[in-house]
């Protein structure tokens, strides 16, 4: 019997990468005749390379650059061979992360994507023909002018000196100016529709996080930016559903690298071949840390349930909690909430992988019946 393991990560406890193997060791001790075929799934945020790179079994390559902060750091990103060329899978997150600075207080208007922009250089140089960026857990506001610095872009004042490009000083640009070159194909991994700018733009609705406090002051720098790419480089990307993701990242790719952004999930669950693998799999499991009514409306495990019943085949899940289970058992053959209703969350966030392996154990019996049980399950 062939069994996919198609796991998103617990957020906070456990990596999708890490699931998917505490599921298979759990199944190779009680379904020891099971072949584990592990497919970590992954949205563009944190964590997308490497479920990507253990799902096609690439290999990691390392890049000096620098954080948010301009501190010196080395970021890894994934290379994978697809359709017979070589691709590049990586985080923004890997250079210009939140977490990476969580140690400096916020300074919001000198964070600066600069290191994303060293890292897609790296990529460049190593001739990949395509590149795959998840652009979650940012710790930036400026657009992407660092990125489209690093990648020789010039930001320049009204006297034509060059302007250090941090959103700071975008109220004083006057003119970009491209390098003579020519990029890969990018695309974007989001699921975020925010545009660049107003009420529902990168400042307003995910500025704080990052230390916004004075929005008018993002907001107007971020404005003229626009303004001024769209007389110079011919193209108005704000109002573009996904352009105000990572603090205005989504724009600065799309405007200076012409990427082009694409659900994350559904980018992914392509790259890894999703569809293909849980059509030769007997049953599919799935899961992420919570499983609830938002389950049913976004992408993740509801995206693997839907291809598994699609394709007739018994679909499992398991989930750090679960609610809302009346709705969600239309949807999944078998749930199983991983936490013990007595531990402490904290315990149980340290513990993850042990809980997902004993209730993976548990739920062995359940897991066969539904291996031996009806196949036609197309709807």
């Amino acid at each position: 019997m062939r069994i996919l393991i198609a796991i998103d990560k617990f957020k906070g406890s456990i990596p999708a990468t890490v699931a998917a193997q505490a599921i298979a060791s759990a199944l190779n001790e009680t379904l020891p005749d099971a072949a584990c075929d592990l497919c970590p799934i992954a949205d563009g945020g944190e964590g997308t390379a490497e479920a990507v790179v253990t799902a096609l079994k690439g290999d990691w390559c390392e890049t000096a650059t620098f954080d948010a902060q301009s501190r010196p750091v080395t970021a890894r990103y994934g290379l994978i061979r697809a359709a017979g060329h070589q691709e590049a899978i990586m985080e923004m997150s890997a250079a210009s992360g939140l977490a990476m600075i969580s140690d400096l207080p916020l300074d919001p208007a000198t964070a600066t994507t600069h290191g994303t922009g060293l890292m897609l250089q790296d990529a460049i140089e190593r001739g990949v023909q395509r590149i795959v960026i998840g652009i979650g857990g940012s710790a930036t506001n400026d657009a992407g002018i660092g990125m489209a610095a690093a990648l020789g872009f010039l930001f320049l004042d009204a006297s034509g000196a060059p302007l250090e490009p941090i959103i700071a000083n975008m109220d004083r640009l006057a003119k970009i100016e491209p390098p003579n070159a020519t990029f890969p194909e990018i695309l974007v991994a989001c699921d975020v529709n925010n545009p660049l700018l107003g009420p529902h733009g990168c400042t307003r609705i995910y500025g704080s996080q990052k230390g916004v406090t004075d929005f008018e002051f993002f907001e107007n720098r971020l404005l003229h930016l626009a303004d001024i790419a769209k007389r110079d480089l011919g193209v108005d990307h704000r109002e573009v559903p996904g352009a105000g993701a990572a603090g205005g990242l989504g724009f600065g790719l799309m405007t200076f690298c012409g990427a082009k952004l694409t659900s994350g999930f559904d980018l992914i669950a392509d790259l890894v071949h999703l569809r293909e693998r849980i059509s030769v799999a007997n049953i599919v499991i799935t899961g992420e840390g919570r499983l609830d009514t938002q389950t049913l409306h976004g992408k993740g495990p509801m995206g693997v349930a839907d291809m598994a019943r699609e394709l007739g085949k018994p679909i499992a899940a398991f989930a750090g909690a679960i609610e809302a289970e009346d709705q969600l058992s239309t949807r999944f053959d078998l749930l199983c909430a991983i936490k013990p209703k007595e531990m402490p969350l904290a315990e149980a966030m340290q513990r993850g992988p042990e809980l997902l392996a004993a209730a993976v154990i548990a739920q062995s019996s359940a897991i066969r019946d539904l291996l031996t049980g009806p196949t036609d399950r197309a709807q």
